[in-house]
Protein backbone atom coordinates (compact mmCIF):
# COMPACT_ATOMS: atom_id res chain seq x y z
CA UNK A 1 0.00 0.00 0.00
CA UNK A 2 1.08 3.55 -0.69
CA UNK A 3 1.37 5.68 2.44
CA UNK A 4 0.39 8.04 3.99
CA UNK A 5 -3.26 7.08 3.71
CA UNK A 6 -5.95 9.62 2.97
CA UNK A 7 -6.30 12.77 5.04
CA UNK A 8 -5.33 11.04 8.28
CA UNK A 9 -2.48 12.87 10.07
CA UNK A 10 0.83 11.04 10.19
CA UNK A 11 0.68 11.13 13.99
CA UNK A 12 -2.44 8.93 13.81
CA UNK A 13 -1.05 6.35 11.40
CA UNK A 14 -0.04 3.74 13.99
CA UNK A 15 -3.52 2.23 13.84
CA UNK A 16 -3.53 2.37 10.05
CA UNK A 17 -0.21 0.52 9.79
CA UNK A 18 -1.58 -2.13 12.15
CA UNK A 19 -4.76 -2.40 10.05
CA UNK A 20 -2.69 -2.89 6.90
CA UNK A 21 -0.61 -5.66 8.49
CA UNK A 22 -3.71 -7.33 9.94
CA UNK A 23 -5.35 -7.25 6.50
CA UNK A 24 -2.45 -9.14 4.94
CA UNK A 25 -0.58 -6.26 3.35
CA UNK A 26 3.15 -7.01 3.38
CA UNK A 27 4.69 -3.66 2.37
CA UNK A 28 4.20 0.09 2.66
CA UNK A 29 5.71 2.32 -0.03
CA UNK A 30 6.00 6.09 0.14
CA UNK A 31 6.06 8.61 -2.67
CA UNK A 32 7.56 12.09 -2.78
CA UNK A 33 5.77 14.79 -4.75
CA UNK A 34 4.33 17.65 -2.68
CA UNK A 35 2.88 15.88 0.36
CA UNK A 36 4.93 14.10 2.99
CA UNK A 37 8.57 13.44 2.26
CA UNK A 38 9.46 9.85 1.38
CA UNK A 39 11.27 8.89 4.58
CA UNK A 40 9.19 10.16 7.53
CA UNK A 41 6.12 7.91 6.94
CA UNK A 42 8.43 4.90 6.65
CA UNK A 43 10.38 5.78 9.79
CA UNK A 44 7.09 5.84 11.69
CA UNK A 45 6.07 2.51 10.16
CA UNK A 46 9.43 1.01 11.16
CA UNK A 47 8.83 2.04 14.77
CA UNK A 48 5.16 1.17 14.95
CA UNK A 49 4.76 -1.94 12.81
CA UNK A 50 7.75 -4.29 12.45
CA UNK A 51 5.70 -6.73 10.34
CA UNK A 52 5.83 -4.45 7.32
CA UNK A 53 8.48 -4.11 4.65
CA UNK A 54 9.28 -0.49 3.76
CA UNK A 55 10.15 1.19 0.48
CA UNK A 56 10.34 4.52 -1.31
CA UNK A 57 8.60 4.68 -4.68
CA UNK A 58 10.13 6.99 -5.39
CA UNK A 59 12.66 9.50 -4.10
CA UNK A 60 13.82 11.91 -6.84
CA UNK A 61 17.50 11.84 -7.78
CA UNK A 62 17.67 15.62 -8.25
CA UNK A 63 16.06 17.11 -5.15
CA UNK A 64 18.59 15.83 -2.59
CA UNK A 65 22.33 15.89 -2.95
CA UNK A 66 23.90 12.43 -3.36
CA UNK A 67 25.34 12.45 0.16
CA UNK A 68 22.09 13.48 1.83
CA UNK A 69 20.16 10.85 -0.11
CA UNK A 70 22.64 8.20 1.04
CA UNK A 71 22.37 9.40 4.66
CA UNK A 72 18.57 9.30 4.60
CA UNK A 73 18.57 5.81 3.14
CA UNK A 74 21.24 4.56 5.53
CA UNK A 75 19.33 5.85 8.57
CA UNK A 76 16.14 4.04 7.54
CA UNK A 77 18.07 0.88 6.69
CA UNK A 78 19.62 1.11 10.16
CA UNK A 79 16.19 1.37 11.77
CA UNK A 80 14.71 -1.51 9.74
CA UNK A 81 17.60 -3.79 8.71
CA UNK A 82 16.63 -6.07 5.87
CA UNK A 83 13.16 -4.52 5.62
CA UNK A 84 13.87 -1.39 3.59
CA UNK A 85 14.24 -0.86 -0.16
CA UNK A 86 15.27 2.44 -1.72
CA UNK A 87 13.44 3.33 -4.90
CA UNK A 88 14.77 6.31 -6.86
CA UNK A 89 13.64 8.02 -10.04
CA UNK A 90 14.13 11.05 -12.24
CA UNK A 91 10.79 12.67 -11.26
CA UNK A 92 9.65 15.54 -13.50
CA UNK A 93 10.57 19.14 -14.41
CA UNK A 94 7.65 20.45 -12.33
CA UNK A 95 8.79 18.72 -9.14
CA UNK A 96 12.51 19.26 -9.71
CA UNK A 97 12.70 22.71 -11.29
CA UNK A 98 9.43 24.50 -10.53
CA UNK A 99 9.09 23.35 -6.94
CA UNK A 100 12.67 22.65 -5.85
CA UNK A 101 14.68 25.17 -7.91
CA UNK A 102 17.03 22.51 -9.31
CA UNK A 103 17.91 22.22 -13.00
CA UNK A 104 16.31 19.16 -14.61
CA UNK A 105 18.87 18.02 -17.17
CA UNK A 106 19.97 14.63 -18.50
CA UNK A 107 17.63 12.59 -16.28
CA UNK A 108 18.83 9.20 -17.55
CA UNK A 109 22.51 9.98 -16.90
CA UNK A 110 21.77 11.62 -13.54
CA UNK A 111 19.77 8.57 -12.45
CA UNK A 112 22.54 6.22 -13.56
CA UNK A 113 25.14 8.27 -11.67
CA UNK A 114 23.11 8.49 -8.45
CA UNK A 115 22.48 4.75 -8.63
CA UNK A 116 26.22 4.06 -8.92
CA UNK A 117 27.03 6.51 -6.10
CA UNK A 118 24.44 4.97 -3.77
CA UNK A 119 25.60 1.44 -4.48
CA UNK A 120 29.12 2.32 -3.31
CA UNK A 121 28.19 4.70 -0.48
CA UNK A 122 25.67 2.35 1.13
CA UNK A 123 28.33 -0.37 1.22
CA UNK A 124 30.40 1.97 3.36
CA UNK A 125 32.92 2.80 0.64
CA UNK A 126 34.56 6.20 0.28
CA UNK A 127 33.33 7.82 -2.92
CA UNK A 128 35.79 10.25 -4.45
CA UNK A 129 35.60 11.32 -8.05
CA UNK A 130 33.61 12.69 -10.94
CA UNK A 131 30.54 11.10 -12.41
CA UNK A 132 29.12 12.37 -15.70
CA UNK A 133 26.58 14.67 -14.01
CA UNK A 134 28.20 15.54 -10.67
CA UNK A 135 31.40 15.12 -8.67
CA UNK A 136 31.82 13.98 -5.06
CA UNK A 137 34.91 14.62 -2.92
CA UNK A 138 35.73 11.91 -0.36
CA UNK A 139 32.27 11.09 0.96
CA UNK A 140 32.01 8.25 3.47
CA UNK A 141 28.93 7.39 5.50
CA UNK A 142 29.61 7.68 9.22
CA UNK A 143 26.99 4.97 9.84
CA UNK A 144 26.79 2.66 6.83
CA UNK A 145 23.92 0.18 7.23
CA UNK A 146 24.74 -3.36 8.29
CA UNK A 147 22.33 -4.51 5.56
CA UNK A 148 22.57 -2.22 2.51
CA UNK A 149 19.08 -1.74 1.05
CA UNK A 150 18.25 -3.00 -2.42
CA UNK A 151 18.13 -0.19 -4.98
CA UNK A 152 15.12 0.01 -7.26
CA UNK A 153 14.69 2.28 -10.23
CA UNK A 154 11.51 3.95 -11.49
CA UNK A 155 11.33 3.41 -15.24
CA UNK A 156 8.92 4.04 -18.08
CA UNK A 157 10.49 3.61 -21.51
CA UNK A 158 13.25 1.34 -22.86
CA UNK A 159 16.31 3.39 -21.85
CA UNK A 160 15.44 3.56 -18.17
CA UNK A 161 14.01 0.02 -18.14
CA UNK A 162 17.29 -1.33 -19.51
CA UNK A 163 19.27 0.70 -16.99
CA UNK A 164 17.20 -0.83 -14.20
CA UNK A 165 17.77 -4.32 -15.57
CA UNK A 166 21.51 -3.77 -15.87
CA UNK A 167 22.33 -1.94 -12.64
CA UNK A 168 19.44 -1.94 -10.15
CA UNK A 169 17.88 -4.59 -7.92
CA UNK A 170 14.40 -3.98 -9.24
CA UNK A 171 12.17 -1.71 -11.28
CA UNK A 172 9.18 0.43 -10.33
CA UNK A 173 6.45 0.85 -12.93
CA UNK A 174 3.71 3.47 -12.78
CA UNK A 175 0.62 4.57 -14.68
CA UNK A 176 0.14 1.50 -16.83
CA UNK A 177 -2.62 -1.03 -17.34
CA UNK A 178 -2.24 -4.72 -16.60
CA UNK A 179 -2.21 -5.32 -20.35
CA UNK A 180 0.81 -2.98 -20.66
CA UNK A 181 2.96 -4.92 -18.20
CA UNK A 182 4.31 -7.53 -20.66
CA UNK A 183 5.67 -4.83 -22.97
CA UNK A 184 7.51 -3.10 -20.12
CA UNK A 185 8.81 -6.36 -18.66
CA UNK A 186 10.06 -7.51 -22.06
CA UNK A 187 12.52 -4.59 -22.10
CA UNK A 188 14.13 -5.94 -18.93
CA UNK A 189 15.34 -9.07 -20.68
CA UNK A 190 16.51 -11.97 -18.55
CA UNK A 191 16.26 -10.95 -14.92
CA UNK A 192 18.81 -11.69 -12.24
CA UNK A 193 17.78 -13.65 -9.11
CA UNK A 194 15.98 -11.48 -6.56
CA UNK A 195 15.25 -8.74 -9.16
CA UNK A 196 11.78 -7.36 -8.40
CA UNK A 197 9.14 -5.75 -10.59
CA UNK A 198 6.92 -3.34 -8.67
CA UNK A 199 3.97 -1.44 -10.05
CA UNK A 200 1.97 1.34 -8.46
CA UNK A 201 -1.71 0.70 -9.17
CA UNK A 202 -4.36 3.35 -8.64
CA UNK A 203 -7.43 1.89 -6.94
CA UNK A 204 -10.74 3.65 -6.31
CA UNK A 205 -12.84 1.04 -4.46
CA UNK A 206 -16.33 2.32 -5.14
CA UNK A 207 -19.26 1.16 -7.24
CA UNK A 208 -20.03 4.80 -8.04
CA UNK A 209 -18.71 4.65 -11.59
CA UNK A 210 -19.26 8.36 -12.24
CA UNK A 211 -17.15 9.30 -9.21
CA UNK A 212 -14.35 6.92 -10.13
CA UNK A 213 -14.21 8.04 -13.76
CA UNK A 214 -14.38 11.74 -12.91
CA UNK A 215 -11.50 11.36 -10.46
CA UNK A 216 -9.60 9.18 -12.91
CA UNK A 217 -9.97 11.76 -15.69
CA UNK A 218 -8.60 14.52 -13.45
CA UNK A 219 -5.59 12.40 -12.57
CA UNK A 220 -4.97 11.29 -16.15
CA UNK A 221 -5.04 14.84 -17.50
CA UNK A 222 -2.67 15.92 -14.71
CA UNK A 223 -0.14 13.14 -15.20
CA UNK A 224 -0.32 11.94 -18.78
CA UNK A 225 0.14 15.44 -20.18
CA UNK A 226 3.61 15.54 -18.57
CA UNK A 227 6.02 14.96 -21.48
CA UNK A 228 7.63 11.82 -20.05
CA UNK A 229 4.28 10.16 -19.36
CA UNK A 230 2.86 11.30 -22.71
CA UNK A 231 5.82 9.71 -24.48
CA UNK A 232 5.36 6.57 -22.37
CA UNK A 233 1.74 6.16 -23.44
CA UNK A 234 2.59 6.81 -27.05
CA UNK A 235 5.13 4.01 -26.74
CA UNK A 236 2.44 1.80 -25.18
CA UNK A 237 0.20 2.45 -28.18
CA UNK A 238 -2.29 5.04 -26.86
CA UNK A 239 -1.49 7.75 -29.42
CA UNK A 240 -4.95 7.57 -30.99
CA UNK A 241 -6.86 7.14 -27.73
CA UNK A 242 -5.22 10.14 -26.01
CA UNK A 243 -4.58 12.43 -28.98
CA UNK A 244 -7.73 14.46 -28.29
CA UNK A 245 -6.74 15.01 -24.66
CA UNK A 246 -3.25 16.13 -25.63
CA UNK A 247 -4.58 18.55 -28.29
CA UNK A 248 -7.10 20.13 -25.91
CA UNK A 249 -4.52 20.41 -23.13
CA UNK A 250 -1.98 22.07 -25.42
CA UNK A 251 -4.66 24.56 -26.48
CA UNK A 252 -5.40 25.45 -22.85
CA UNK A 253 -8.81 23.76 -22.91
CA UNK A 254 -8.80 21.88 -19.62
CA UNK A 255 -12.49 20.94 -19.76
CA UNK A 256 -12.05 19.68 -23.29
CA UNK A 257 -9.07 17.60 -22.21
CA UNK A 258 -11.09 15.95 -19.46
CA UNK A 259 -13.93 15.16 -21.84
CA UNK A 260 -11.56 13.68 -24.42
CA UNK A 261 -10.27 10.88 -22.17
CA UNK A 262 -12.11 7.69 -23.21
CA UNK A 263 -13.85 5.61 -20.57
CA UNK A 264 -11.84 2.55 -21.55
CA UNK A 265 -8.57 4.36 -20.81
CA UNK A 266 -9.81 5.48 -17.40
CA UNK A 267 -11.03 1.99 -16.57
CA UNK A 268 -7.70 0.45 -17.59
CA UNK A 269 -5.52 2.84 -15.58
CA UNK A 270 -7.69 3.48 -12.49
CA UNK A 271 -9.24 0.34 -11.04
CA UNK A 272 -12.69 0.74 -9.54
CA UNK A 273 -15.65 -1.27 -8.32
CA UNK A 274 -16.18 -3.12 -5.05
CA UNK A 275 -13.04 -3.84 -3.01
CA UNK A 276 -13.36 -7.48 -4.01
CA UNK A 277 -13.55 -6.58 -7.69
CA UNK A 278 -10.53 -4.31 -7.31
CA UNK A 279 -8.59 -7.18 -5.76
CA UNK A 280 -9.43 -9.35 -8.75
CA UNK A 281 -8.22 -6.63 -11.12
CA UNK A 282 -4.97 -6.26 -9.18
CA UNK A 283 -4.32 -9.98 -9.68
CA UNK A 284 -4.16 -9.34 -13.41
CA UNK A 285 -0.98 -7.33 -12.81
CA UNK A 286 0.68 -10.17 -10.94
CA UNK A 287 -0.39 -12.64 -13.63
CA UNK A 288 1.22 -10.32 -16.22
CA UNK A 289 4.61 -10.21 -14.46
CA UNK A 290 4.43 -7.81 -11.49
CA UNK A 291 6.01 -9.20 -8.32
CA UNK A 292 4.86 -6.48 -5.93
CA UNK A 293 1.61 -4.65 -6.74
CA UNK A 294 1.59 -1.41 -4.75
CA UNK A 295 -1.90 -0.01 -4.33
CA UNK A 296 -2.46 3.75 -4.31
CA UNK A 297 -5.80 4.22 -2.61
CA UNK A 298 -8.01 6.99 -3.99
CA UNK A 299 -10.88 8.73 -2.14
CA UNK A 300 -14.39 7.34 -2.46
CA UNK A 301 -17.82 8.69 -1.50
CA UNK A 302 -18.32 5.82 0.95
CA UNK A 303 -15.26 6.60 3.10
CA UNK A 304 -15.26 10.07 4.71
CA UNK A 305 -11.94 11.85 4.45
CA UNK A 306 -9.90 11.45 7.61
CA UNK A 307 -12.12 8.74 9.15
CA UNK A 308 -9.67 6.11 10.46
CA UNK A 309 -12.32 3.51 11.34
CA UNK A 310 -13.96 3.65 7.90
CA UNK A 311 -10.58 3.52 6.20
CA UNK A 312 -9.49 0.53 8.30
CA UNK A 313 -12.66 -1.31 7.29
CA UNK A 314 -11.98 -0.59 3.63
CA UNK A 315 -8.36 -1.73 3.99
CA UNK A 316 -9.56 -5.00 5.51
CA UNK A 317 -11.81 -5.65 2.50
CA UNK A 318 -9.00 -4.83 0.09
CA UNK A 319 -6.51 -7.06 1.90
CA UNK A 320 -6.07 -10.79 1.92
CA UNK A 321 -6.42 -13.33 4.68
CA UNK A 322 -3.44 -15.23 5.99
CA UNK A 323 -4.18 -18.35 3.92
CA UNK A 324 -4.34 -16.41 0.67
CA UNK A 325 -1.23 -14.38 1.54
CA UNK A 326 0.70 -17.63 2.06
Amino acid sequence: MTVPLGAIPLADHAAMYAALADAGFTDVWSAEVNGADAFTPLALAAAWQPRLRLGTAVTPVFTRGPGLLAMSAAALADVAPGRFALGIGASSPVVVSDWNAVEFTEPLRRTRDVLAFLRAALRGETVDGAFDTFAVRRFTLERPPLVPPPLLLAALRPGMLRLAAAEADGVILNWLAATDVPRAVAELGERRPQFEVLSRIFVCPTEDVDHARALGRRMITSYLTVPAYAAFHRWLGREEALAGMWRAWAAGDRCGALAAVPDEVVDALVLHGSPERCRAQVRRYTEAGVDVPVLALLPTPEVPAGDPAALATLVARLGVDAAEAA
